[in-house]
């Protein structure tokens, strides 16, 4: 992960011909929509916002568009890849549980992760709303932000799709495995 943030003009240009390349192969995530609007947003965005938009796509996210919220004009993208970002993978779930490990520890944890990208991890209504636009996560897993109540007893949750269905589950916030990574949300 870069660790300016912000992108050159040619970065900058890349990012946005491979999001509007990805806006039109898959316009059922976003019917409605009008891509020149959201260059237009994108193009005012803070450098800092396209630093994080850029670091979803350089850690596999393959962001798109995926809402729009009427009160703030912001555009919501989320990270579509088929499978858990590649890049995002193998970390427990946040610091606590990060410390908590005595060996084999994990390169980093989502949570913080999550925070140096400017990114935040999805929720578990978000990640299901995701799921209304495609099949996600049918190998993988992701970890979803947790209930205060569940990590302050130890636990964390991650979601995937299995049997055609949206499954949550409970692993203590310790865990790490190859295949759970985590997937992000940002507004634009």
């Amino acid at each position: 992960m870069s660790h300016q943030k912000e992108l050159s003009v040619e970065q900058r240009d890349e990012l946005f011909k491979l999001l509007k390349t990805r806006f039109e192969k898959n316009m059922p995530r976003h019917k409605n929509f009008d891509w020149t609007k959201i260059q237009t947003r994108l193009e005012a965005a803070s450098p800092e916002k396209l630093w994080s938009l850029n670091e979803m796509e350089v850690t596999g996210g393959e962001p798109d568009v995926v809402a729009y919220d009427e009160n703030s004009g912001e555009y919501i993208f989320y990270d579509c890849s088929a499978e858990s970002p590649k890049g995002r993978r193998s970390l427990c779930y946040d610091r606590a549980a990060w410390e908590s490990r005595k060996e084999n520890k994990p390169a980093d944890n989502a949570m913080d992760l999550a925070a140096a990208m400017g990114v935040e991890i999805l929720t578990e209504a978000e990640y299901r709303s995701l799921q209304q636009l495609g099949q996600f996560d049918l190998k993988t897993s992701s970890w979803v932000k947790t209930p205060d109540n569940i990590r302050k007893l130890g636990g964390a949750i991650f979601c995937d799709r299995r049997f055609d269905t949206v499954f949550v589950y409970h692993n203590g916030a310790e865990s790490y495995y190859a295949a759970r990574g985590f997937r992000a949300s940002l507004r634009i």
